[in-house]
């Protein structure tokens, strides 16, 4: 499945349970884990393990299986590898802890630490 096809699966199926302040991140620059980063919140760990179930059906349902699910026992922070698409869903409170947005957005490129490291 195409990554801007796997994106929108991701983000209908949270938006179709109300997942809330949805961001994407595209870090394909950043790392070579994943391409996009998807992130929402949930209202709470109900709210958060069916935003996350949500996804992991979706995706079920177009052939693509996900690679990993970590974080389902507690709901706080649900973790969902669809492999070039990587969706966390995370309670607000976890979300502002961790500030993934800004995390990745602060780190340098691939190709900007490999010039700064004198690989380049």
């Amino acid at each position: 499945m195409q990554i801007d096809a796997l994106k929108t699966l991701a983000v209908d199926a949270l938006e179709e349970l109300k997942g809330q302040d949805i961001a994407e991140l595209d870090v394909a620059a950043l790392t070579s884990v994943t391409d996009v980063m998807l992130v929402a919140s949930g209202t709470s760990s109900r709210h958060v393990a069916a935003l996350a179930n949500n996804v992991v059906e979706r995706a079920k349902d177009a052939g693509v299986r996900p690679l990993g699910v970590e974080g389902q026992n507690g709901a706080e922070w649900v973790l969902i590898d669809l492999g070039d698409v990587v969706v966390h869903v995370m309670q607000p409170e976890t979300r502002r802890l961790y500030d993934l947005e800004r995390l990745w957005a602060d780190l340098p490129a691939d190709s900007e630490e490999e010039v700064r490291g004198g690989r380049a």
